[in-house]
Parts: C-alpha cells; sequence; structure tokens
C-alpha cells in the first residue's frame, strides 16, 4: 500500500513511520500545527522524514486550536505529573483532535492518490482518550467510505490499535527505529521530564518491553512509584 503516516515526532509515531518504511509504500509523513504548547515534536517529525528519505508536511490548524481550550496542551495550563490512570490527565485532552486531524489526512491521502493513512492511536491510550480506541478507528472509517464514495478508497491502517506501548516499543526495535530521536514530552523542555502522563508511559514501555531507553530524562526514576499505585483499566 501507498500510506501517509501521521506523524508527531513521538515514539509511536516514528515507530510506525519506520514500520510503515519497511513492509509499505511511505509516500510521506504529515504533522499539524494544531497550537500545541509547543513545537519541539514537530523537529522530530521532521528529521524522521529526512532520515526515511520522504516528504514532510506540516499543516497549520492552530486556528482550530485556539477556539478548543482548556486543555494542558495548547492552553497556559500547567502538564500534571503523574499516571495517565489519574484523573488530573484528563486535562491533556484536545476535544476531537484525532477526528479534526484524520478528516484532513484522509482529503489529502484522496487527493495524492495514496492507499492508505497510518495513525500510531494505541492500547495504552484508550483509557483516556477517546478517539484512540478501536471503536473511533471503525466508525471513522465507515464515515470516510461514504464521504469518499466514488472518488477514492483510502484505509485508515491503526496496527497498533489493540497494542500496548510496550508492544510499539518492541516492533520499533525490530524496525530499527532511533528511539532517542524522538519527543514525546509535553512540557518541552531542554529534556524529556521523565514526570508527564506520556514520559511516565514511555518509560514504563521500555521497562516491559525489557529494552534499554536510550531517553535523557529530567528526573529518570519518577515512573517507578506512579506506576506502582496506578492501573488502568484498557476501554475496548
Amino acid at each position: 500500500m501507498k500510506i501517509i503516516v501521521i506523524c508527531s515526532g513521538g515514539l509511536d509515531s516514528v515507530s510506525l513511520a519506520h514500520k510503515v518504511a519497511a513492509e509499505h509504500d511511505l509516500v510521506g509523513l504529515l504533522s499539524f500545527d494544531y497550537g500545541q504548547r509547543h513545537r519541539k515534536e514537530l523537529d522530530f517529525a521532521a528529521a524522521c522524514a529526512a532520515r526515511l528519505n520522504v516528504p514532510h508536511q506540516i499543516i497549520d490548524i492552530s486556528e482550530i486550536g485556539r477556539h478548543l481550550g482548556g486543555s494542558a496542551l495548547t492552553d497556559d495550563i500547567d502538564v500534571p505529573d503523574g499516571h495517565y490512570a489519574e484523573e488530573s490527565m484528563k486535562i491533556t485532552v484536545v476535544p476531537n483532535r484525532n477526528a479534526i486531524m484524520l478528516a484532513i489526512a484522509f482529503g489529502l491521502a484522496a487527493a495524492q492518490k495514496a492507499d492508505a493513512v497510518a495513525t500510531a492511536v494505541h492500547g495504552g491510550d484508550h483509557f483516556i482518550y477517546p478517539d484512540c480506541r478501536p471503536a473511533f478507528i471503525d466508525a471513522f472509517q465507515s464515515m470516510q467510505n461514504q464521504a469518499l464514495d466514488g472518488y477514492a478508497n483510502v484505509t485508515l491502517y491503526a496496527p497498533y490499535v489493540n497494542i500496548s506501548k510496550a508492544d510499539i516499543v518492541a516492533d520499533g526495535a525490530k524496525h530499527d527505529t532511533p528511539f532517542a530521536e524522538t519527543w514525546s514530552c509535553y512540557k518541552g523542555g531542554a529534556r524529556q521530564c521523565g514526570r508527564c502522563g506520556t514520559c511516565v508511559e514511555r518509560r514504563e514501555a521500555f521497562h516491559l518491553a525489557g529494552i534499554d531507553d536510550p531517553t535523557d530524562y529530567e528526573d529518570p526514576h519518577f515512573w517507578v512509584a506512579v506506576t506502582g499505585s496506578f492501573c488502568a483499566e484498557e476501554i475496548k
């Protein structure tokens, strides 16, 4: 398949880009500036595209993001520390973000005659993000089948939707993903903080996968205490 990968520059989407490059025809990476509090992750997406020798497009939807207020990822709100299972992590939800991005990506894929759009949503995100769940993926595909009926056939490729982040680390290692060249942290400092939900999940995933984590964290040990206190029940 000719596939466009939505790439944030994080561990999941960069691993997906390397997987697609190895197993399919990667025609390009697509990133979004939705007004996130830092653009650091987009630099890592650009580096991934250069490494894989494919085009990289950044779509500016920051004006839309400006109206989706109330999230710690877009507003001047402190990013909470801790495990994704904590109630406080709901402040990191950007309403309908994946649906908006995917709708744009499908339009581009249809125009560029791509066969599929790939997204790196995964099982570990089911608990907190409704637009990362299998039911959303299935419903979005059905909607796009109607939206593009008679014009294009574009598949939503989400190979990680039913697996854990530890499984993604294992798959990324299989496809030689340079994990140190990915950015997960929500805070955008000089180093990844090691304390926000996505840093904790990242560090835990390497541990569970039995693979050395090359990430340089401000606090490399914080994850131990918080993962021992919580166990998020995935929503299937």
